[in-house]
């Protein structure tokens, strides 16, 4: 065994940072994520660089800002000049291995195609899968998989009722759009041939199986709690007979016109805001829990390999997600827009041995800040023009060092987030669209960006933040909503998965 530590890095897609036991929820069952949170420290301030899984993404993986990778849409390719950290982990004798969704790129016609991509980005293994949604098309690991157990056809059946952006197969019917996306369905799977659990079982298998003495870098990826919310039935019936909180569900104020009204009015029809009752908003969030909690037990399973062999002693264990989902609040579901729910991430780091006996810190940190981290428990060198800082010390007992703002950017709009103010601006023309005073609203239901009183604190934020930052060009020219609202919508309907 390597004195050099391990990293295991459990990754989910589109996980709310307050759906979380150790986050204080009230309803939720993380057991296993609970207790690495005991383990080790909770960051209670962690935000995703974009709102949208393959920008997000590629942040983590070349420790950039969107605007300086490039990879601004779920469309783009990660640049092949830029370096990245499974690179930076490998070149310092890290086996660097990916198992489950990664979501780095486009989806290929078939993951095989996308193997030789994956090498490039540095990794040594690739047991790469994809969406749920997607799944229904592609061939991958997983449906080969069902197919052997006969489960393929019953399973890609489901996905074609259930995708509300795609006609998957339904090419010949133009009136079908699938059903809202408000609507959940268990999936008709038993629990063990479910998505999640099937990615957690190869990753513990890996881990159990693994006899080379170098270092790892395991990177696990989960399609959940992505949606459709699906959860076997077994999973939702844990919350049957839960009473299903509700936070703001005030819709936004959405101007008239301009920049601000289709980004808004776009999420608002996709999330089919005019029938998304309460009543609906709990059903979602009951079948959301019960998809977390699936994951939940995949992770369990991860851990007691790492024990079984030994190795939790020298492992650091992280876990995080590549965004949030808004799960009703403000009317809304999914992604993509820049209130909390949707851009505030979970992150827990339990150190090698668990030797950080349940720290909660506060304090603004990014996704970069975790691939520096990472970058740095592992020992390789600093990635050239990377924004990350790391909060490796933490873990020595030091306070978090949390900067004075973060950044997420989405579609021509970027988000500047300091300790007290939220400002969302459209980059064409600097336009600031919103403002919030979290002190005062800290669930974000009044946009203050037009009251005078507060004129004077948006000047400032502009100079301080959002004028510095936007100073440089970008790395390519970004997909502006306005030019591309065809795109979103009823239009997205008609196009590519969301998880593709």
């Amino acid at each position: 065994m390597s004195d050099r530590p391990n990293i295991v890095w459990l990754f989910s897609d589109q996980h709310r940072a307050d759906v979380l036991g150790a986050a204080g929820h009230p309803v939720v069952r993380t057991p296993h994520l609970d207790r690495l949170a005991e383990e080790g420290v909770l960051f209670d301030d962690a935000y995703c660089q974009a709102p949208l899984c393959v920008p997000a993404r590629v942040s983590l993986l070349t420790e950039r800002y969107v605007r300086d990778h490039g990879a601004f849409d779920n469309d783009c390719e990660p640049r092949s000049d830029l370096p990245t950290l499974p690179q930076a982990i490998r070149n310092v004798g890290y086996d660097t291995v990916a198992v489950g969704k990664m979501h780095l790129f486009p989806t290929p016609g078939d993951l095989d195609e996308g193997l030789g991509r994956m090498r490039e980005l540095g990794f040594t293994e690739v047991y790469e899968e994809i969406g749920k949604l997607s799944s229904g098309l592609v061939r991958t690991g997983y449906t080969d998989y069902l197919a052997a157990h006969g489960y393929l056809e019953t399973y890609r059946e489901f996905m074609r009722e259930r995708s509300p952006l795609i006609r998957m197969g339904r090419a010949d019917d133009p009136d079908y759009e699938g059903k809202p996306t408000w609507v959940v369905d268990p999936c008709p799977l038993p629990p063990e041939h479910y998505l999640d659990a099937y990615v957690g079982r190869q990753a513990a298998r890996w881990i159990d199986s693994r006899s080379e003495s170098d270092p790892f870098f395991l990177w696990v990826g989960f399609p959940g709690p992505h949606d459709p919310w699906d959860a076997p039935d077994q999973y939702v019936e844990k919350y049957r007979d839960d009473e299903i909180p509700l936070d703001s569900t005030k819709r936004p104020e959405v101007p008239g016109s301009g920049p601000l009204s289709t980004l808004l009015n776009t999420f608002l029809d996709y999330s089919s805001s005019d029938t998304l009752t309460d009543q609906r908003i709990r059903e979602v969030r009951r079948h959301y829990y019960a998809n977390v909690t699936v994951i939940d037990d995949a992770i369990g399973e991860i851990v007691a390999a790492l024990e079984r062999q030994g190795l939790d002693e020298n492992t650091w264990i992280v876990y995080s997600a590549d965004h949030g989902e808004m799960l009703g609040t403000h009317g809304l579901l999914n992604k993509m827009v820049f209130y909390d729910p949707a851009v505030r991430v979970p992150l827990v780091v339990r150190p090698p041995g668990g030797a950080s006996s349940g720290r909660r810190v506060s304090g603004l940190v990014e996704h970069v800040d975790l691939s520096a981290t990472l970058r740095a428990i592992a020992g390789a060198d600093e990635i050239p023009d990377g924004a990350g800082r790391s909060f490796r010390d933490v873990f020595s007992g030091s306070d978090v060092a949390g900067r004075d703002h973060v950044i997420s950017e989405n579609h021509g709009f970027a988000m500047f987030r300091t300790n007290r103010y939220k400002l969302v601006i459209y980059e064409r023309d600097l336009q600031p669209v919103q403002l919030f005073d979290l002190h005062m609203d800290p669930i974000e239901d009044h946009d203050l960006v037009d009251d005078p009183a507060y004129q004077e604190v948006v000047a400032d934020l502009m100079n301080d933040h959002v004028r510095p930052f936007l100073a440089t060009q970008p790395a390519r020219p970004g997909p502006d909503l306005v030019e591309r609202s065809g795109r979103m919508g009823l239009g997205l309907r008609d196009t590519s998965p969301q998880d593709t």
